[in-house]
């Protein structure tokens, strides 16, 4: 049973249907892609699955949970945590600080706060950066920041949207090896992305979405030889590199 589930979810902003009848899977320890052009729905999808949209129909399923009336806090304690596509840390604080106050909240066994954040810290490879202030980080090293913040909610589904915008090639490298180490471990990564290659890199499963709705799913290979998906996003001759 995939851990993640959206059953037949549509969203209609007055006339606009911005996602129609899009059913999702998410599987523990994959990396699952969810892309398409600007403005297709991808936003709108995780923001129905986090609580921050209700569906006007549909269901989003935890575990087999219904949890589509569940509030957006429910969800996080429930193991739904989300990366945002503009950065939103608390500049002012440091490093430590942003990722300590995630921990505070969210803490659910008998390591403190101070021990989990050092941890998190060790895992994303900021421990040498944990006394500075965020505002004062490169685009890459706050991504760590708000992955690292992301991980202190403990969750068992993590969605990630746009994380590589921003990046350069040895960070998005770096980036990528930790969502790979994520996932062996077993958590469920749900990526929003717009870097083709990088998605065909890291993903076991691509979902495309056009116009709010679902166009193909299945392998990074299926879907680069999917005419469909070519004509609507990829563009002939398109290099997306190799897929994993």
């Amino acid at each position: 049973m995939p851990i993640l589930e959206t059953r037949e979810v549509s969203v209609r902003f007055g006339g606009h249907m911005a996602v129609n009848d899009v059913s999702l899977t998410v599987d523990e320890g994959i990396i699952t892609g969810l892309i398409g052009p600007n403005g297709a729905g991808k936003t709108t999808t995780f923001n129905v699955i986090t609580g921050l949209q209700p569906p006007t129909r549909g269901r989003v399923m935890l575990d087999g949970e219904d949890i589509t009336k569940a509030s957006a806090h429910k969800r996080a304690k429930a193991g739904i945590a989300r990366t945002f596509q503009r950065l939103e840390l608390f500049g002012s604080l440091t490093v430590r600080d942003n990722v300590l106050t995630a921990a505070e909240l969210h803490r659910i066994d008998a390591q403190t706060p101070e021990a989990a954040t050092e941890a998190l810290l060790d895992r994303v490879g900021l421990t040498d950066l944990a006394g500075q202030r965020a505002d004062s980080l490169s685009t890459g090293m706050a991504r760590l920041v708000e992955l690292a913040r992301a991980l202190a909610c403990r969750p068992r589904v993590l969605l990630l949207d746009e994380p590589a915008s921003g990046l350069d090639e040895p960070e998005t490298d770096r980036f990528a090896d930790i969502l790979v180490d994520l996932a062996n471990d077993g958590l469920a990564i749900l990526l929003v992305e717009h870097d083709v290659p990088l998605v065909m890199r890291l993903c076991s499963h691509i979902a495309v979405l056009n116009f709010g709705e679902l166009l193909a799913a299945g392998t990074p290979q299926q879907i680069q030889q999917d005419q469909r998906v070519v004509d609507a996003y990829l563009g002939q001759g398109t290099d997306v590199g190799e897929s994993s």
